[in-house]
Formats: C-alpha cells, sequence, structure tokens
C-alpha cells in the first residue's frame, strides 16, 4: 500500500496517538516493573516514528505495509532494550534499531547474489555496531568493528558493500516545513574550490549581492566543500535553514548572472 494512504497494516495513521516525554518516561517506569498494557501503549505511541523511518524506503521494491511491520519489530526491540540511565531521547535510540532492522529485511530479500560468507561478515559487522553505538552512543569506525569481530577491514567493508541496497544522490533523507534535504546535499566537493571560481568576475559579482549569511554559506559549501551538516554545525543554524537559506542564494546569483 502506498505511504500517502491513511492506513498502512490495517492502521489508521491519522489516529496514531502522540505522546510527551513525560509521558513516555512514566511508561518506561511502569514497564520496568512489569506493566505489560504499559508497554503496548508505549508501542503505538511510537508508531508514527516508525511511519517516518520506513519513509525512507519509499523506493524499495518491498510492499509498505511489510516495511511498516518489520519497523515495529525494531521499536519493540528498542523498547525491550532501552536504558533510561543513558540520558538519551528514547528516539534517539530507536531510529537507528528500526532503520537496521528494515536494512536486514531488504538485505534478506535483495534480488542480487551473495556469497553466504561475505553476508555472515556483513551480519556481525552490523552487529558489532549497534552494539558499540547503543554502549558508548557514539558511532563506531570501521577500525573498531573490524576489530571486535576479529576479521580485516578490507574484508569488512567488501561485505558491508555486498549487502548494500543501491540509492539514489536524490533520495531524500531530511525534511522539515517543506524544505526537503537530499542525499546529494551531504556530498563533500572537493573540486570547487575558491581559487577555481575566483576567475569568474560575474560569480563574484553575483556573490556581492547576497546577505552576509547567505554569502558565508556559499563560500563554505562551494569553496571550501564542506557539507550542509557542517556548516550548520560552524554558523550555529539548523541544517533545514541551511539547505533553505543555500537554495535562497543560488537562485538570486542564477537570476543575476542569466540577466
Amino acid at each position: 500500500m502506498a505511504l500517502n494512504k491513511v492506513v498502512i497494516c490495517g492502521v489508521n495513521t491519522a489516529k496514531l496517538p502522540v505522546l510527551t516525554n513525560d509521558e513516555k518516561t512514566e511508561l518506561f517506569i511502569r514497564i520496568e516493573a512489569g506493566d505489560c498494557e504499559a508497554r503496548e501503549k508505549l508501542i503505538e505511541g511510537n508508531l508514527r516514528l516508525v511511519l517516518s523511518v520506513i519513509q525512507r524506503f519509499t523506493k524499495a521494491t518491498e510492499n509498505s505495509d511489510d516495511l511498516f511491520q518489520v519497523g515495529c519489530i525494531g521499536l519493540m526491540k528498542a523498547i525491550d532494550n532501552f536504558d533510561r540511565s543513558m540520558n538519551v531521547r528514547f528516539s534517539t535510540y530507536a531510529v537507528p534499531m528500526i532503520i537496521g532492522e528494515c536494512r536486514r529485511y531488504l538485505r534478506d530479500n535483495n534480488s542480487i547474489r551473495v556469497s553466504r560468507s561475505l553476508r555472515d561478515i556483513a551480519y556481525k559487522a552490523i552487529y558489532a555496531r549497534e552494539r558499540i553505538l547503543r554502549e558508548e552512543d557514539r558511532e563506531p569506525t570501521i577500525d573498531e568493528v573490524a576489530k571486535e569481530i576479529m576479521i580485516e577491514k578490507e574484508m569488512v567493508v567488501m561485505a558491508l558493500d555486498a549487502i548494500s541496497t543501491p540509492i539514489s544522490l536524490y533520495d531524500p533523507v531530511y525534511q522539515e516545513g517543506g524544505d526537503t534535504l537530499y542525499i546529494m546535499d551531504q556530498v563533500s566537493d572537493k573540486k570547487n574550490k575558491e581559487e577555481n571560481w575566483i576567475e569568474d568576475i560575474s560569480l563574484r559579482e553575483a556573490m556581492e549581492r547576497l546577505t552576509n549569511r547567505e554569502y558565508h554559506i556559499i563560500k563554505l559549501r562551494f569553496f571550501e566543500g564542506k557539507t550542509q551538516t557542517e556548516v550548520a554545525k560552524e554558523i550555529a543554524i539548523s541544517q533545514a535553514q541551511v539547505s533553505r537559506l543555500e537554495k535562497s542564494a543560488l537562485k538570486c546569483m542564477k537570476n543575476y548572472l542569466e540577466f
């Protein structure tokens, strides 16, 4: 069933409840005391989170209902393993687990044939990464994962590449207020350095018509080859704001150059 429909897996997504942080904390306390009803309420209260995660896989050939069910399995695993003493938001902990379940499902159903040995190495690496991420609240390096499973890092990279699903640079990874962030926005551009652009006087004149913030963003993005994430951290605004300002600046420059 298409994701733009209201009902997925018989669930009316328009009527899904939304829990506050205080309500989630209270439910976790009840779950720790053995309250099964609280667990069901917490699952239901986070189904919107599952729905938002599986939208990343809208171009997969699998049925959205199936992905939703798989995502719910990831959600339940997250609830059962969440440690409130970690001092992190539940959604921060749950999203990687839901994504992991969806990816495992898609890999197991991938039409591309991968040897059993490579698949085993890839799964070991994935489990090791998730354990380190869960216990240390950080993304481990390939070297750390390879050391954890005692396999050469080159083989780990090869195995993960073998089971990965190809994606498009135009796949959306984030959306807020109508501003969509695409994968290509996260790719650093190492070639477009200032010395390659400065020769174009018209371009410099176009940039002079930008606001100070727009000028700074364009300089960081295209002269220094930084991603929108890196720019957002440097100038202390959200990634969505960087995307919006960048598009506005490029449009302004384009209009000037065409004129």
